[in-house]
This record gives structure tokens, C-alpha cells and sequence, in this order.
């Protein structure tokens, strides 16, 4: 017993050495991490050893005559055990077949003075032969076969339904032409068609609504839980749902340039990526082999061939190969329907580690439309008349001020004038003429322009407005300013909650801002939302170099950002994520984009990452531990190949189990119920 003690501590201190051996799981990401020059797959050369088989994979039509083969050499093995033993060595050419790429792999791997995990896999089936085990040999080719079919089928069943949740569509749209509705096959929709689409059907490609209004459920792409309204002149989005109402879209984007199309292409990418802790196990599978063929060649003396083959067959083998994919999947589904767009499903990982939070101000902290603060009067005008004046001549503009005015207006149910004439100039302001009365609207430089004076009380609000970061609109009656509009940033509501959340985690050691924006108002919004620190006054070329300081002062950064002016700083860092809507460099260089174009699932975000390195681990330990067990039980315990087969059938099953748990805790399909398309009609 005391030498078996000895000789099982030191196979033990191998595996553990070897384990040990291995580049970190920090080393690793960050140097997976730092390759990202294709963004979607960029593993570094070490991962594409791995990730590329030193073997000939089956085909499909080889995979399932091998099959079939497994299974028939089982038949006649089991068949000869219980009823006529000569039936047993019938089975021999049936199961050798089955495996014969692997035997095939093992000679070339011999031929080269070199052993992987094939090499024991040949040895414990030609063990098995030798042993007269011919049940055991066909029982372990055709699990193998049954184990690798059964996962792929549900791997790809997975992929499908990711890919199926963005790819909804109808065979057949309703367009119409000339004002009558005409039906033509989907593939057929083309740019500018006007396609008419009812309640209850999804829409079938991005557009902008020319007729009608509808309650639209976007879950699929935003993950809102609640429909949004839209009328004349709103965009939406194909994949997504009409609950209630009929909406005429034009057309601006089908087939593979819609946005949906681009997110399946997308998913399709990420799904393929190797996680660092499949890397790891399988990297462990093979540098074990060798340490367990001399335990097996230790064994041989000591505990005889059968004992010496349960050993051999006690190693892990391939598992996490089988087991990673599916994982991967699962999550990436939980994420996508909680609104989270994994561009990098490495992303999933290096979350687990980030340290610091890196906010881009405008537009990431704050919303794109802005909320109106005080109006100022300079004359005998009300406030409401200067509001009137202001929201009349900005009706027909699109700019974030102009939908801040007016809807300033429409919550004080404000009625508009009736314009006679207006021109713009671009960047300064707009002139309209009411009742007689030209209207000047816009910033100070426009008033200088047309030559109209400004009162040293607008002045210094002017100026006041400028030190905390406001817009000053002015607003004048032909060549008479009569009052201004301030326009403040609009934090998003989510923003104060979403970062205390995060501020909670363990792991999150410091929050910061950069800004363009001047310091006092940075430092106000920084204060307000409790971020630690800031950076204000940051020239869009100097964001990097902040990014690039932090990491040198041991920062693991995450940055969230959504301009033209953050591509840079968001590719510096360990994770990026913009949100939907935002510059169309920023979401390409983003590695998640958070599709309801706000901060409310960033929390989500993190949680999904948690559980998935969780669950990952937990599939590295199902893998290793029955290992463990059954080289001790080999040399303890008196274990055969048939415990260590029995431990092996466990930890697989165990591990898909574990790998399905996300199922779980996914949300429910966005797709609407009857009775929910009914409740909101009625």
C-alpha cells in the first residue's frame, strides 16, 4: 500500500506540474486580448494549434457509417457475452473500423516519436482485445461515436436557435404598388418598396414608417420588456414584432444589409471562438498523456495488465472539445435575449477580471437629447411666448435641440404658429417669418451674424452657460432679442443605479469619465452618479493615451463609449461596448454592443459573464476529477476499466448537464402570444 501511495503522489505532482506550467488565465486573455486585429476571431498562434486538429475529421458520411459500425460491433459483442462467446470476435472489424482515424492518427503521431490522446485510446482498445474484452472495446468506440454525434446534434440544435432568434421572417410580404397591396416572395423585397405589414407579423426588412402607427415589440433586438410606440417618419427594424396596428415601411435595408442579417453574421463569428479555460483543459488533456502512460507502465508491474489499462483509460481525453462549444452557445442565446449583442465571445472572460470601469460622457452617461433648464426673458415676453417662438421656427428640424425644444412645447401643450418662410444656416440658426415678424433662433455667433444685439444679461448667462457645460439658445423677434433657452445634458435615468451595481462588485476598484467636456460640469456629473474620478477637457487622440496610463498602473479597463472619437480608446482596452445607435465605427470596434441603447442591461452583462466562467470551470472539474478518481481507484482501490469507463460516462454527462444549466435562466421567447397580441388590441 505504501508504494502505491508513493507512485500515486507522483503521478499526482506531474498532472498538478503540468497544470501549473501553464500560462495564466490573466496571461493568456491579455495576450489574446492584444490580438485583436480581426476583431471577431484573432486567436493568437498558440490557440490555433489547438483549435486546428492534427487529424482528419470525419465527414458527415463518415461520421454516420461509423455509427453505424460502432453500433453493430456492439450488437454482436453484447450478443456473444450473453448468448454464444464466438459471436464476440465478430465484433473486432466492426468496432476497429469505426475508429480506424484514430488508430491512423496514432501511427502517424508514432511515425513522428510522439504520443497525444489517440495514442491511449489505442491502447486501451487494443487492451481490451488483448484482455478478451471485446464488450468493454465495443462499448467504449461506440460511446465515443454516440457521445461526439448526440452533442453535435444538440451544438449545431443550439447554434440554429441562435441564429433562427435574429432570422425570422415570412415567406411571402404584402408591397404595395400603385395603392394596391401585392404579394411577393421575401428574397424578391427590394430597397424603396413600400412593404405594408399587420399586427401580429414580423417585420420583414429596416425602414422608416410613410403610413400608419403600430405598437412594435423589439425584445429580440433591445431586449426592452415593454412595446414601443412608432408612427410617421420613425425607423424600425426587421426581426422585430407588430403587436398592434398596420405600418407602411419603406424599405432602406433588406436581406444581408438589414441589421438583424449583420447581427446573425456576427453571432455566426463568435460562436467559433476558443475560450481560454477550454484552451487550458485541453491543453492539459495533452500534456497528461505522457505522465499517464508511465503510470500505466508503472502500474503494469505492480497492479497487472488489467489494472495498468484502467489507468491508461482514466485520462480526461478530449471532453472540453465537445463540451466548450455547447457552453459558449448556451450563454451567447442568454445574452442575446437580454438585449447584449457578444461580438468577441472572449469578452465573456475578460469581464470576470476588469478592475476599472472607463465611461465616455456625452452620449454613453448622458442622452443624445438634452432638457430644457431656464428660459430666460430679456423683454416683456412670458416664457411660454419665448418657448412658443423658439419650438415654432425649430418644427420642422431633426437636430437633439430642436427635439428638446419642441418637446419642451408639447409638455406644456403649447400651440405652434403658422410659418411663412424659414432658412436655415447651418451651424448657427434659423430665421422664420410669422405674422410679419422675422424670428431669429439660435446661438450668439448667429445673432452677431445678423447684426443684432445681444443684452449684457444674456451675456453673462452666456457665459455662465458655457463654464457648466450648458447650450444657450437665443431667440429673438427681428432685430430684438426677447429671452434665451437653456439646454442642459440629459443623464440617462438608468445610469446612477446601474453604476452603485456595479461599484458593488468585488471586483470593480475604481469608475472614471472622460470627457471632452470642461471641468466643472464633468466633476458635477462625476459627483452626481458617484463615479471616482474624471478626466475633463480630453482631446479625442488623448482618450487612448488615459487608457493606455491606467493599464501601465495595473488597470484591467473596460471602456464604454459611443462616439467617433472613442474608436480608439474603446480598441486600447481589455473589454469595449458601445450601445446600439451610436457612431457606426464605434460599434464595429466594440467588442458587445448593448442593443437598447441605453446602460440598463450592463449589470446583466457582467452577470452573464460571472456565471459562464463559473460554468466553465465547474466543466474543467467534471472533466479532471473522475480522472483523479480513477487513477486512484486503479492503484487503491482495485478499480478495472469497466469503474474507470463508468467514471469517464459520469463526468461526460455531468458536464453536458452543467453546460445546459444557462437554459435555465434564459428569458422566454420575445416571440408575442395571441393572447398578448389580444390584450393590446383590446
Amino acid at each position: 500500500m505504501i508504494l502505491e501511495m508513493l507512485v500515486l503522489s507522483g503521478i499526482f505532482y506531474t498532472g498538478y506540474s503540468s497544470l501549473k506550467n501553464m500560462p495564466s488565465a490573466r496571461n493568456l486573455q491579455v495576450a489574446i486580448a492584444n490580438s485583436k486585429s480581426t476583431p471577431l476571431i484573432g486567436e493568437r498562434a498558440q490557440l490555433q494549434k489547438v483549435q486546428k486538429p492534427n487529424f482528419r475529421l470525419e465527414t458527415d458520411k463518415e461520421a454516420k457509417h461509423n455509427m453505424i459500425a460502432a453500433l453493430l460491433g456492439l450488437v454482436l459483442a453484447t450478443t456473444g457475452a450473453i448468448f454464444y462467446w464466438p459471436l464476440s470476435f465478430f465484433s473486432i472489424p466492426f468496432f476497429v473500423y469505426s475508429s480506424r482515424l484514430v488508430y491512423k492518427n496514432t501511427y502517424e503521431m508514432t511515425k513522428q516519436g510522439k504520443v497525444n490522446v489517440n495514442s491511449l485510446v489505442t491502447i486501451t482498445i487494443a487492451g481490451c482485445v488483448i484482455l478478451g474484452r471485446f464488450f468493454i472495446a465495443s462499448l467504449i468506440v461506440f460511446l465515443i461515436k454516440l457521445a461526439t454525434k448526440l452533442t453535435t446534434m444538440v451544438v449545431q440544435d443550439s447554434r440554429q436557435k441562435l441564429l433562427d432568434a435574429f432570422g425570422q421572417h415570412a415567406n411571402f410580404v404584402w408591397i404595395l404598388v400603385e395603392g394596391t397591396e401585392i404579394r411577393v416572395p421575401f428574397h424578391d423585397l427590394q430597397i424603396d418598396d413600400v412593404v405594408v405589414v399587420h399586427a401580429g407579423e414580423i417585420i420583414p426588412a429596416d425602414g422608416t414608417i410613410v403610413e400608419g402607427m403600430a405598437s412594435i415589440d423589439q425584445h429580440i433586438l433591445t431586449g426592452e420588456a415593454r412595446p414601443i410606440e412608432k408612427s410617421l417618419g420613425e425607423e424600425v427594424f426587421a426581426a422585430t414584432v407588430i403587436l398592434s396596428g398596420k405600418i407602411n415601411i419603406k424599405v432602406e435595408k433588406a436581406g444581408e444589409e438589414s441589421t438583424v442579417a449583420k447581427i446573425t453574421n456576427i453571432l455566426n463569428n463568435t460562436v467559433d471562438f476558443k475560450s481560454s479555460v477550454q484552451f487550458r483543459a485541453e491543453t492539459l488533456s495533452e500534456a497528461l498523456v505522457v505522465p499517464v502512460l508511465l503510470a500505466g507502465g508503472v502500474a503494469l508491474p505492480m497492479l497487472g495488465f488489467a489494472g495498468a489499462l484502467a489507468v491508461v483509460n482514466a485520462h480526461p481525453k478530449n471532453k472540453s472539445m465537445i463540451i466548450a462549444p455547447l457552453t459558449i452557445l448556451n450563454y451567447l442565446n442568454l445574452a442575446s435575449k437580454q438585449g447584449i449583442l457578444v461580438k468577441d465571445g472572449r469578452s465573456l472572460e475578460l469581464l470576470r477580471q476588469v478592475d476599472t470601469i472607463v465611461f465616455d460622457k456625452t452620449g454613453t452617461l448622458t442622452e443624445e437629447q438634452p432638457h430644457i433648464g431656464t428660459i430666460h426673458s430679456s423683454s416683456s415676453y412670458e416664457q411660454n411666448e419665448i418657448l412658443v417662438y423658439a419650438a415654432t421656427a425649430e418644427y420642422k428640424q431633426k437636430h437633439p435641440l430642436a427635439k428638446a425644444i419642441l418637446q419642451e412645447a408639447e409638455n406644456r401643450q403649447l400651440s405652434l404658429l403658422s410659418i411663412e418662410d424659414s432658412e436655415y444656416k447651418l451651424g448657427y440658426g434659423i430665421a422664420v417669418y410669422v405674422d410679419g415678424k422675422t424670428i431669429y433662433v439660435g446661438s450668439e455667433r448667429f445673432m452677431d451674424v445678423e447684426g443684432i444685439t445681444i443684452p449684457s444679461s444674456i451675456t453673462q448667462q452666456q457665459a455662465f452657460c458655457h463654464e457648466q457645460g450648458y447650450t444657450l439658445v437665443i431667440v429673438a423677434i427681428d432685430s430684438e432679442v426677447i429671452g434665451a433657452i437653456e439646454l442642459l445634458p440629459t443623464v440617462r435615468p438608468e445610469a446612477k443605479a446601474v453604476i452603485d451595481s456595479l461599484k458593488q462588485r468585488p471586483n470593480i476598484k475604481a469608475t472614471y469619465i472622460i470627457s471632452g467636456d470642461h471641468e466643472i460640469p464633468t466633476r458635477k456629473l462625476a459627483q452626481e452618479l458617484g463615479i471616482d474620478h474624471y478626466f475633463a477637457e480630453t482631446l479625442p487622440e488623448n482618450k487612448a493615451n488615459i487608457i493606455e496610463e491606467l493599464q501601465q498602473q495595473g488597470h484591467f479597463i473596460c471602456y464604454i463609449g459611443d462616439g467617433i472619437n472613442d474608436s480608439i480608446a474603446l480598441k486600447k482596452s481589455e473589454v469595449s461596448i458601445s450601445l446600439r445607435g451610436a457612431s457606426t465605427i464605434a460599434t464595429d470596434t466594440a467588442n458587445i454592443v448593448l442593443m437598447n441603447q441605453g446602460l440598463s442591461h450592463l449589470n446583466s452583462l457582467f452577470d452573464i459573464s460571472m456565471q459562464y466562467n463559473a460554468n466553465m470551470n465547474r466543466t474543467f472539474a467534471m472533466m479532471i476529477i473522475p480522472g483523479i478518481i480513477g487513477i486512484g481507484g486503479a492503484f487503491l482501490l482495485g478499480f478495472t476499466i469497466v469503474q474507470t469507463l463508468i467514471l469517464n460516462i459520469i463526468g461526460l454527462v455531468l458536464a453536458v448537464g452543467n453546460a445546459m444549466t444557462p437554459l435555465l435562466t434564459a428569458p422566454s421567447s420575445s416571440k408575442p402570444t395571441e393572447e398578448q397580441i389580444n390584450l393590446i388590441e383590446h
